[in-house]
């Protein structure tokens, strides 16, 4: 029997696909696992293999359409087998619009009566009333030029309108420039990854009460110190390395910033996975880094390198993008000082990284001048409070000023 193939879920957020290509078409011989399609998420694109085996009969969704998940995209079964039963009973994007039915017969005693003869034969009524004050020549001037004779001052004796005041009018036309038809605006479709960080965000920032932390952090010592360790690691260890493995130290000590708003109860997360903002063409994506406190940092350089590299490429897997406890979200590469980021739900907190930059500063009474970092911690407060959430921010600067910790 000839077996529906729907659009899956392929991850937590996803509610529609679409699909990126069909490696199959019909009448070509399906095998089980065998790769059917390239279904475009809300976070990547993904191969899909067929879950049976058999002859490809139909196939409901073109490649480009956005279908919810649920829908019916493929039909496998027996060569030549009846699939009329199985599209009849599921939504098919390609199916026919139904035919519009006939209007009903208008009952005699209901139809409109004819026009009278007398009335067609009228000649067409004057539209400019006669109280306007106007010549023979400029009456006729402004029926053929379409001109309401209401819209001009008459310049003629008595404020009749004259030959030169259509004249004037048309040529002040003339003169005027006209409106462009070229669109001022490009339209931009908007692709899966889109379309579920807006539904997402804009549920975080409406349900989740935000309230923001900044602190100033000496970055000297850390930059001094990753100087060094870049001349024995393998892999090229970033601040960005550098500040997920302090954030995972750091929340081993405040559990409150590693948790989740649960209802009726506030969930605690035992386990420390880490997200990083990667932005992509499409958008925004977080790679997780599992575990992050158990991890060394030349450990943690090499997931962040390999996992940002496949979400540019759209080749993530959902276990590398779902999950996080907390996330990273650095802009500094981009020179930005300080900002405030949006919570990822369902976590409690993100911390948004600023730039690098020489800073003034005062010590022993004197000016110096070393590199300083902002950072900013976006709380929920219905898990984090103020205090709790300036306790987090202190030890992550004690970390990071004194980064040799971040070993122990």
């Amino acid at each position: 029997m000839a077996e529906v193939i729907e659009m899956p879920r392929l991850s937590d957020t996803m509610t529609e696909g679409v699909v990126a290509r069909w490696h199959k078409k019909v009448g070509d011989t399906v095998r089980p696992g065998e790769l059917l399609a390239e279904i475009e998420t809300d976070k990547a694109t993904l191969e899909f293999e067929a879950p049976v085996g058999g002859v490809l009969l139909h196939i409901g969704v073109p490649e480009g359409q956005a279908v919810p998940i649920g829908t019916l995209i493929a039909i496998i079964g027996k060569a030549g087998e009846d699939i009329q039963p199985l599209l009849a009973g599921k939504l098919v994007s390609a199916a026919p619009a139904p035919p519009v039915p006939p209007s009903p017969p208008v009952p005699p005693s209901s139809q409109p009566k004819p026009e009278s003869a007398s009335v067609s034969a009228v000649s067409p009524v004057e539209t400019v009333p006669e109280r306007i004050k106007a010549s023979p020549l400029a009456r006729a001037m402004a029926r053929e030029q379409g001109i309401d004779l209401r819209t001009l001052t008459g310049t003629g004796e008595g404020g009749r309108i004259i030959r030169r005041d259509i004249e004037a009018f048309l040529s002040r036309q003339a003169q005027a420039p006209l409106p462009s038809t070229v669109p001022t605006y490009t339209e931009v479709p908007v692709s899966q990854m889109r379309k579920t960080i807006a539904r997402r965000l804009t549920a975080s920032v409406h349900e989740a009460p935000h309230f923001y932390l900044t602190l100033s952090v000496s970055m000297e010592n850390a930059a001094q110190w990753r100087e060094r360790l870049n001349t024995l690691s393998p892999v090229k260890i970033s601040f960005n390395d550098l500040i997920i493995k302090a954030c995972a130290q750091a929340l081993r000590r405040h559990p409150y910033l590693n948790a989740s708003w649960a209802g009726e109860t506030i969930r605690l997360h035992k386990d420390i996975h880490i997200g990083f903002a990667v932005a992509v063409e499409e958008g925004l994506i977080v790679p997780v880094i599992r575990h992050a406190d158990r991890k060394g940092l030349s450990e943690i350089a090499q997931e962040t390198q390999a996992l940002a590299e496949k979400a540019r490429q759209r080749k993530l897997a959902p276990e590398e993008y779902t999950g996080s406890t907390f996330s990273v979200s650095n802009l500094g590469m981009y020179g930005i000082e300080e900002f405030t980021a949006v919570i990822n739900p369902p976590e409690a907190a993100i911390l948004a990284v600023g730039t690098i930059q020489p800073t003034p500063v005062v010590r022993d009474g004197q000016i110096q001048v070393e590199r300083r970092m902002r950072l900013t911690l976006s709380c929920d407060h219905r898990v984090v409070d103020g205090a709790t959430g300036a306790a987090f921010l202190q030890t992550l600067k004690q970390l990071l000023e004194e980064p040799e910790r971040l070993l122990l």
